[in-house]
């Protein structure tokens, strides 16, 4: 439950998504996250160092953890689920770049943002 909590957290699953390829600093990885805030960012960044997912390196980057690529590995079957579920809402607008983990089509729903979360007033 622990786990679910922190991944459910907005942005913390993007911010493991963006660190799939390799290190990032706040700025670039801010970027990277839609520009989110910064006080969001830094919490978040705060609560996945915390559960040792991620690591600060010396020159200040963030990357993954051991830990962080066992995580990432493990929501491979469902980012090859998500793609499936894109095709089969939308057949003409789904992003078919791959299912490899590097793939980093989005999947855009009428209910959500461009992160997949939910939209103000939409009924999730």
């Amino acid at each position: 439950m622990a786990a679910l909590d922190l991944f459910g957290r907005r942005w913390s699953l993007r911010i493991l998504w963006e660190l799939r390829a390799g290190p990032l600093g706040f700025r670039p990885l801010q970027k990277r996250c839609d520009d989110m805030s910064s006080s969001v960012m830094r919490q978040r960044l705060t609560e996945l160092l915390d559960a040792q997912v991620i690591h600060q390196l010396p020159d200040s980057r963030y990357e993954l953890t051991p830990l962080g690529h066992e995580a990432r590995d493990a929501l491979n079957p469902l980012v090859r689920w998500a793609e499936r579920w894109a095709a089969a809402i939308d057949p003409q607008g789904a992003d078919h770049t791959g299912t490899d983990d590097q793939s980093a089509g989005r999947v855009s729903h009428a209910d959500t943002m461009g992160d997949g979360t939910p939209r103000r007033g939409s009924a999730d």
